[in-house]
C-alpha cells in the first residue's frame, strides 16, 4: 500500500508559512504584543497539526513496511525508537521534545508552555521535511 502524503506536505507547508510570517511581522515596530501573540499562536497551532501528522505517518509507514502490529499501543518514545531503527528519523530525543511540547499545548495554556511549543515549532520543519523525504523514498 502506498501512503498518501499530501496531508503531511500541506501541514509542513502551513507551518513553514506561519513561521515565515512570524519572522517578517515580528520585526514590524507598529505591531502590538497582542498582535505578535496572535501570530505566535498560529505558529503553535500549525506545529500541533504538523507534529500529529508526522508521528501518525511514522506509525503507518512502520505498519506497512515492517509489521502490521509493530506500533500498536506502544508509547511514543518506543514509536520514535522504532522509527529511528528504520531510518525514518535520526534523533529520538528531539522527537520526544516535540512530543512534550505538543502535550503542553494540549492540556493547558500557560505563557511558558506556549513559548516552549513555539521554540519546538521553529525546529519541526527541518525534521519534518527530512521525515517526508524518507517516507517518500520508502513509499513504493
Amino acid at each position: 500500500m502506498i501512503l498518501e502524503l499530501e496531508s503531511l506536505v500541506s501541514a509542513l507547508s502551513a507551518l513553514e508559512k506561519s513561521i515565515l510570517t512570524w519572522n517578517k511581522l515580528s520585526r514590524m515596530p507598529d505591531l502590538t504584543t497582542d498582535d505578535l501573540q496572535t501570530i505566535k499562536s498560529g505558529v503553535i497551532q500549525n506545529f500541533e497539526v504538523t507534529y500529529e501528522q508526522c508521528w501518525k505517518f511514522m506509525k503507518r509507514w512502520l505498519e506497512i513496511n515492517v509489521s502490521p502490529d509493530i506500533a500498536d499501543g506502544v508509547p511514543r518514545r518506543e514509536l520514535f525508537r522504532i522509527s529511528a531503527e528504520n531510518r525514518l528519523i535520526d534523533d529520538v530525543d528531539l522527537w520526544m521534545e516535540f512530543h512534550k511540547a505538543r502535550n503542553l499545548t494540549a492540556h493547558t495554556y500557560h505563557a511558558g508552555n506556549a513559548e516552549q511549543a513555539f521554540r519546538a515549532a521553529i525546529m519541526l520543519p527541518e525534521e519534518g521535511l527530512r521525515l517526508l523525504e524518507r517516507l517518500r523514498k520508502g513509499n513504493d
